[in-house]
């Protein structure tokens, strides 16, 4: 039988933590996630090109930079205002904010700090400024459909779950 690897047009389903370069697990999922290999499916380039190749159960770590990452930390996305000019339904960390530019297009911000009678909300992703380490697993490859190889999204669940 033909073991799988992780080539383009596959989708592939995999487990994933994301640490901090001290080691610290700031996100992980233990339900796979999925991409479709070598289309535009918004993975970071490095972590991709770091499963390229890989078989079925197959474990890498890639350390990607914050330029590789999530970019640096903007400071043009951080905005405070006094507190009492802010709905009370966003007074508290986390509270997640959405305005809208000139243009139409809509960004989400999220509560960061609440100090000194001011609101700050930034609209950074978390982990931008962040150099981290991925360590992912791969749970499942198959060939993708046109239409996954299109969106970028493998449709439905993977067959089975390790």
């Amino acid at each position: 039988m033909d073991i799988p690897h992780v080539t383009k047009n596959k989708a592939v389903y995999f487990i994933y933590s994301i640490l901090d370069k001290n080691g610290e697990v700031l996100e992980q999922s233990d339900l796979p996630m999925s991409y479709v290999h070598g289309s535009d499916s918004g993975l970071i380039e490095k972590v991709e090109q770091a499963l390229d190749g890989c078989a079925e159960n197959a474990s890498v770590e890639v350390k990607v930079s914050a330029e590789e990452g999530y970019g640096q930390l903007d400071p043009n996305l951080t905005y405070t205002d006094e507190l009492e000019n802010v709905p009370s339904e966003y007074h508290k960390i986390g509270a997640e904010v959405q305005f809208q530019n000139d243009n139409g297009d809509i960004k989400t911000f999220i509560v960061s700090k609440i100090e000194d009678g001011k609101l700050t909300v930034d609209g950074n992703h978390p982990f931008a400024g962040k150099d981290l380490i991925f360590k992912i697993t791969v749970t499942e490859i198959r060939d993708a459909t046109q239409e996954e190889i299109e969106s970028g999204k493998p449709s439905g669940k993977p067959h089975s779950i390790h």
